[in-house]
C-alpha cells in the first residue's frame, strides 16, 4: 500500500512572498504557463520533415568553405560527417519524451512529507542565439504527494532539454513545468548557474562570469522560507 504523506509543516505561513511582483492593485503577478507542447513530449514528430544527412553534411561543408577554408583539404575531408554525428549526439534531446522519464514513480515513502533534492546536476546545453555551449550545474528540488520518482530521472530530465537549442531562462522553466504537471507536487524548485561560451570566448570575453536562474511553483513560490531553505542547501558546501 503506497504509503499517506502528511502536510508540509502544518502551521506554516504560505503567504505570498513579500517580494512578489505585483500589478498595480497590489496583487500578485506569476509568470505565464509555458506551452505543454514545450516540455511534455518530443520536440521532433516522425512526420516532421528534416534535411537528410547528405544536405546536413553539405551545409557544414559550405560553412566551412564561408570562414575560407579549403575543404578539399586531407584534415577537412571527414569533417561534415563527424559535425553531424557531433550534433546526432549533442541535440538528441529533440528525440526524447520528457513524460516518459518522469512517469515512472514509486510510493515507498513512508509518511515522507520534506522536499526531496538532487543538486549539483552538471549539464551541458547550447545557446540557440549563438549555437555556443553553456554549461554548469542544476538543483533541483521538489515536495512529492504519496509519490516519488527515481532519482536519475530528474538528472535525466535535464539532459533532454539541455540537449536541444536553448536559453538558460527557458532550460530553468521548461525543467520546472514538466515535472510540476507530471507528478503534481506540492511545489517544485530548480536553480541553474551556468556559464556561458557565448560572453567568455566571444563578444565581451568574460570568462569565469556565471548567471543564476531559479523558477518556484507551489509551496516554494508561494513560502519565502522554503525559498530559502533550498537556496542555502543547493548552494551549501561542496562534498
Amino acid at each position: 500500500m503506497d504509503a499517506l504523506i502528511k502536510p508540509l509543516r502544518a502551521g506554516k505561513d504560505l503567504s505570498k512572498a513579500a517580494d512578489d511582483k505585483t500589478d498595480q492593485r497590489g496583487q500578485a503577478v506569476w509568470p505565464a504557463p509555458l506551452d505543454p507542447s514545450e516540455y511534455l513530449a518530443a520536440a521532433v514528430h516522425p512526420d516532421h520533415p528534416r534535411p537528410s544527412r547528405e544536405e546536413a553534411e553539405q551545409a557544414v561543408k559550405t560553412l566551412l568553405a564561408y570562414i575560407g577554408e579549403n575543404t578539399g583539404r586531407e584534415g577537412l575531408l571527414d569533417t561534415p560527417r563527424r559535425v553531424v554525428e557531433a550534433f546526432d549526439e549533442l541535440f538528441q534531446g529533440y528525440q526524447q519524451c520528457p513524460t516518459e522519464v518522469l512517469n515512472r514513480t514509486f510510493g515507498e515513502t513512508a509518511g515522507y512529507d520534506d522536499f526531496v533534492l538532487v543538486r549539483d546536476i552538471p549539464f551541458t546545453s547550447h545557446c540557440e542565439h549563438h549555437m555556443m555551449p553553456f554549461y554548469g550545474r542544476a538543483h533541483i528540488a521538489y515536495v512529492p504527494v504519496e509519490r516519488v520518482v527515481g532519482l536519475s530521472k530528474l538528472a535525466r530530465l535535464v539532459d533532454i532539454f539541455g540537449q536541444r537549442l536553448q536559453t538558460q531562462e527557458h532550460l530553468t522553466a521548461q525543467v520546472a513545468a514538466a515535472i510540476d504537471e507530471v507528478l503534481k507536487p506540492r511545489g517544485v524548485a530548480v536553480m541553474i548557474e551556468a556559464e556561458h561560451t557565448c560572453m567568455s570566448v566571444r563578444g565581451v570575453r568574460k570568462h569565469g562570469a556565471s548567471t543564476l536562474t531559479t523558477r518556484f511553483t507551489g509551496i516554494f513560490r508561494d513560502n519565502p522560507a522554503e525559498q530559502a531553505r533550498f537556496m542555502s542547501v543547493a548552494r551549501g558546501p561542496q562534498r
